[in-house]
């Protein structure tokens, strides 16, 4: 699955926590949104790794699963394509 993950920490510690997480899984797109494609247990890892990273009260994340469909229709201005990158493994 494809998805866009955004989020806004109130707090220094808490929003480098997030971000370096979200660096585990994907790509930063921008300051605090970041383009992952994940199956669904690695979805569930970084899920639950988010949300003890947070503060509920006064932290935010948002994930947003962009279908193949709408992946396609999207358009992206500037510099930087799709992170959606395959993965090379050199021997």
């Amino acid at each position: 699955m494809f998805l866009t993950v955004t989020y806004d920490c109130s707090n220094d510690k808490r929003r480098n926590r997030v971000s370096k997480i979200l660096l585990d899984y994907g790509y930063r797109v921008q300051y605090s949104v970041f383009e992952v494609e994940l199956d669904a247990r690695r979805f569930q890892e970084m899920h639950d790794r988010l949300l003890g990273a947070i503060d509920a009260t006064e932290d935010s994340i948002r994930i947003y699963r962009i279908c193949e469909r709408c992946l396609e229709q999207t358009r992206i201005h500037g510099v930087r394509g799709l992170t959606n990158q395959e993965r090379l493994f050199i021997v």
